[in-house]
């Protein structure tokens, strides 16, 4: 049981449900569609949104970008549902080609182009170039650094009795 309560008042009725009104209440877990977005009146703003819609769902397409793909073909279906059949011809047909992209996103010859590319890529480098050798850290490591040199500074003499250390004779 799922106790419901949209008010702060607390003596307001608290209602409880098994949670299979949750399709219906809550409205932030359906995904979003381009149909909810409203059309434009006149057929000229509706062809142009039309052509944005249908070069968006291009866009995502190419970047495999699929959520936003999904989100301007259904965008642009209802933009083509509110115009007359013989409007805007040459964007149904690029809606189509579109269409027929998206579908075959998940295709086994898709997967396969896919592995190709990978596979293909690295072995060239643009330019022609060689990659650096790389110097080797191990030997760096196992030497031991030098000890600095220990300077002669010659035969000093201390004066002890200037210092304090001489005892002084006491007669």
């Amino acid at each position: 049981m799922v106790r419901r309560s949209q008010s702060s008042n607390p003596r307001s009725v608290v209602v409880l449900t098994s949670g299979t009104d949750w399709g219906t209440r809550a409205a932030g877990q359906k995904r979003s569609s381009g149909a909810e977005i409203p059309i434009p009146q006149r057929q000229p703003a509706k062809i142009k949104a039309l052509q944005q819609a249908v070069r968006l769902a291009n866009l995502a397409i190419d970047k495999k970008n699929w959520t936003a793909a999904r989100y301007a073909l259904s965008r642009a279906r209802t933009l083509t549902n509110a115009l007359p059949a013989n409007v805007a011809v040459r964007e149904r047909e690029k809606l189509s080609a579109a269409r027929k992209r998206y579908a075959a996103r998940n295709t086994p010859a898709a997967k396969n182009a896919r592995q190709t590319k990978t596979k293909a890529a690295p072995a060239k480098r643009a330019g022609g170039k060689k990659p650096a050798p790389k110097k080797s850290t191990a030997k760096k490591a196992a030497q031991k650094p030098k000890p600095a040199p220990v300077r002669d500074l010659g035969d000093r003499f201390i004066n002890r009795a200037a210092l304090g250390y001489t005892e002084t004779k006491v007669s």
